[in-house]
């Protein structure tokens, strides 16, 4: 009799756990140390398929248990550990798809794009902006300053050739 209400309240107590916890990590990048009811080392970060996130030093994040007593691994998104930018810094973002497509977000303030682009709506760019591969551009384009084009420039299908007449 003992032992089965020592069970049964073993039991009771193992499912009114929590199957999360809010952490904070010492320290950002690579694998997470995360700081919760104590400190959890070593922790895989997971997002959603096609996105890679490494939380900052004192970023709020979630931690997952699964299983009876939190034991059991849960997969709750993709792992991303091997498909972002091996330079990546703590607080960057890489958002990438399977047909190689992708943007970065870069703590320097820079945005890496890669792939074709098509970007509807109003745009504005300050400082540099360097567009490779294929560009579309549909409406009215109005460029203040100077346009340097390195390779071919197609007017209406057709290759443009610059009058050089008086």
């Amino acid at each position: 009799m003992w032992l089965s209400k020592t069970i049964a309240a073993r039991q009771r107590t193992e499912r009114e756990g929590t199957a999360a916890d809010m952490g904070v990590p010492p320290m950002g990048g690579g694998s997470a140390s995360v700081m919760t009811r104590g400190e959890q080392r070593d922790l895989e970060i997971f997002a959603p398929g096609g996105m890679v996130w490494q939380p900052k030093a004192g970023d709020t994040v979630l931690v997952v248990k699964g299983g009876t007593g939190g034991q059991e691994q849960c997969v709750v998104a993709a792992s991303t550990a091997e498909s972002g930018p091996k330079d990546m810094a703590a607080g960057e973002l890489f958002l990438y798809s399977c047909g190689k497509a992708s943007i970065y977000l870069r703590k320097d303030g820079s945005i890496v794009i890669k792939g074709d682009a098509f970007a509807e709506g109003d745009w504005e760019a300050a400082g540099n902006l360097t567009l490779t591969g294929r560009v579309e551009l549909n409406g009215p384009v109005t460029v203040n300053g100077t346009l340097s084009i390195n390779g071919k420039l197609i007017v209406n299908g057709e290759p443009y050739r610059p009058c050089y007449c008086g």
